[in-house]
This record gives structure tokens, C-alpha cells and sequence, in this order.
């Protein structure tokens, strides 16, 4: 799954996702999109893996597509070619829509661009150093972004913050994406993937059916009303009250030992 510019390893239940052409600030090529989803779904079937993290080398996170080699095919993406392919796509099929239940870390060092902003508004936490950059530029290249960025920042952020981002532009820099709920953290470049890590592995340590669901209940009630949230909440909540994992918090509690949780 590993390749030469997508690096992918596991590690106590945590897998990074290392974006690897720092010499092209980490631009997405064709290839590595395709190993990206290949590792993705990885993180998504691997029921050893519990929490996954993305960041990229050499000082860069990702300043998107490769746009060279988008150029020499003809300067499209291979999804609009036509209506049909645009209105029957499998959304599922796709990085920026598939359905991931396990949380995703982005730790962003330099730009986060285009796609490269997109991968990580993918992720359900986002820590920073001080030097990050995020952007959605394409709009100053003649189309605008494909990859959920404009419905996803609309949610993260305030509306005039997204629509001036989207329409302009402009990037924002690590303490305006902190003060707007961009970002969570903003830590030195030398303790940006300690701090992912200790983050993943704190999220690794839980009852991984009550992390989805917690997850997925939290997501759910940015499209939901209150009242159906807390429906869908109370569902989930006597589910995983049904698992063993959920008994055993308690009984670990009781013992004074740390729980053992095996996701069921």
C-alpha cells in the first residue's frame, strides 16, 4: 500500500498517512489519490487500526493537485468529462464523500491547499504549527473546489469567514483558522506528530463501537435538528450500553485497573 510518495504505516492500533513529495510541496498526482483511497479504506476495514492520522513531509502538509500534470491531460478532472458522470458518480467511491467511521487526525505543517485543505476538512480533529497556511485557491485558476471544501468549511466555520476563503481565494494562517475553529491546536513543528500521536492514542485507548458512535452522533447533528439528534443519540447510546465493552468501564473502575476494551 506504501508507495514512494504515499507512505502508510500501523502502529498501536494508529495508522499515518504520510503525504511524501516535498519537493512538490506534497501536490497529489493521479497515482497517489489512488493509494490514498486504497488507504483509507484500509483504516476503514482493519479492525486492528482504531484511528488514523494525516500529515505530509518535508515542512508541507499538501498544496493540492499536481497542476502539471492536470495540465499535459488537458486541464480537467477526470469526473467532469460529462453530465452523466458528474450526476451518476459513486460519491461513495471518492475520498472527499466516502462514509469513514473511525476518527481521522490532520497534523498540517506549511500549505493546506485545494485538495490539500479538503483532505484534511476530511479529518475530525486538525492540529497545526505556525507556519500552516490553508487555502481553497482554485477559484484563481478558473473553476472552484470539487473535493467538499466549500460544504465543509461552511459547517466548520463562520459564514462570512468561508465565503470570503472560497470566493477570494485568500489563505488564512494558523491563528486566524485557531480563533475561527479551524484548527484545535497550534504546537511547534517539532511536536506537531508527538502531539497527533499522544491525540490518536488517546482516542485508540477507548471503547472503539462507543468512539464510532460518539462520532458518527456528533456528525449526524450538523444536518439534524435537535430533537432528532438526541433521538438518534439515545439509540445509539442503548446500543453500545449493550456491549461488552460497555460493561467493562465500569467493572475496570471498580477494580482500579485500566480497562481492556476489545471493541464489542
Amino acid at each position: 500500500m506504501s508507495s514512494e510518495n504515499l507512505l502508510f504505516e500501523i502502529k498501536d492500533k494508529i495508522a499515518v498517512i504520510t503525504l511524501n513529495r516535498p519537493a512538490q510541496k506534497n501536490a497529489m498526482t493521479r497515482d497517489m489519490y489512488r493509494d490514498f483511497m486504497d488507504c483509507l479504506h484500509r483504516i476503514r476495514e482493519d479492525n486492528d487500526i482504531r484511528v488514523g492520522v494525516i500529515t505530509g513531509s518535508g515542512g508541507e502538509f499538501c498544496a493540492g493537485a499536481d497542476l502539471k500534470e492536470r495540465a499535459s491531460a488537458g486541464g480537467g478532472r477526470g469526473l467532469d468529462k460529462t453530465a452523466a458522470t458528474v450526476i451518476e458518480a459513486d460519491l461513495s467511491s471518492q475520498w472527499w464523500s466516502m462514509k469513514l467511521e473511525k476518527p481521522l487526525i490532520a497534523a498540517v505543517d506549511g500549505y493546506a491547499l485545494a485538495a490539500g485543505f479538503e483532505i484534511s476538512l476530511i479529518c475530525d480533529i486538525r492540529i497545526c504549527t505556525p507556519q500552516a497556511k490553508f487555502g481553497l485557491p482554485e477559484i484563481t485558476r478558473g473553476f472552484f473546489p470539487g473535493g467538499g471544501g466549500p460544504q465543509r468549511l461552511a459547517r466548520y466555520v463562520p459564514q462570512s469567514i468561508a465565503m470570503e476563503m472560497v470566493l477570494t481565494g485568500d489563505r488564512v494562517d494558523a491563528e486566524i483558522a485557531q480563533r475561527s475553529g479551524l484548527v484545535s491546536r497550534i504546537v511547534e513543528q517539532q511536536e506537531l506528530m508527538p502531539t497527533a500521536m499522544k491525540i490518536a492514542a488517546r482516542i485508540a485507548g477507548h471503547a472503539p463501537l462507543a468512539v464510532r458512535a460518539a462520532k458518527e452522533v456528533t456528525q449526524a447533528s450538523l444536518d439534524m435538528t435537535f430533537d432528532q439528534s438526541m433521538r438518534l443519540g439515545g439509540a445509539l447510546r442503548w446500543a453500545i450500553g449493550q456491549t461488552e465493552d460497555a460493561k467493562e468501564g465500569p467493572k475496570a473502575f471498580a477494580e482500579k485497573r485500566d480497562p481492556v476494551y476489545k471493541g464489542r
